[in-house]
């Protein structure tokens, strides 16, 4: 495998990255989806509500948890996620700005 020299790119374009990677896979989508709807949800319902393993939903969420996209209180047996507004948030302003820099002015092609 490859090296990613994610080190040459600005700390704010990594992050930028990591935000684009939460929605990057249509799982992650939609676990995100789940969770933006309930306002918080427990692991088990979400593998109920997705035609994946529950092995397969643990990593997804382990990335979105990972990237700070989502926070989760671990109350054995039972762990609640939810989404972290905070970082809800940032993600909606740097893809927002993203698309407001360009303007089309012109066809190119």
């Amino acid at each position: 495998m490859g090296v990613t020299k994610t080190e040459i790119f600005t700390d704010e374009q990594n992050r930028i990255a990591d935000l684009a990677k939460a929605f990057a896979h249509p799982a992650r989508v939609a676990i995100l989806q789940l969770l933006a709807q309930k306002k918080a949800c427990v692991c088990g319902d979400l593998v109920d509500e997705l035609p994946l393993a529950q092995a397969t939903v643990s990593q997804h969420l382990k990335e979105l948890k990972r990237i700070g996209i989502i926070q989760g209180e671990i109350n054995p047996p039972r762990v609640c996620y939810c989404i972290n507004e905070t970082v809800w948030e940032e993600a909606r302003h740097v893809f927002g700005s993203a698309f407001d820099t360009y303007v089309a002015t012109t066809r190119c092609c």
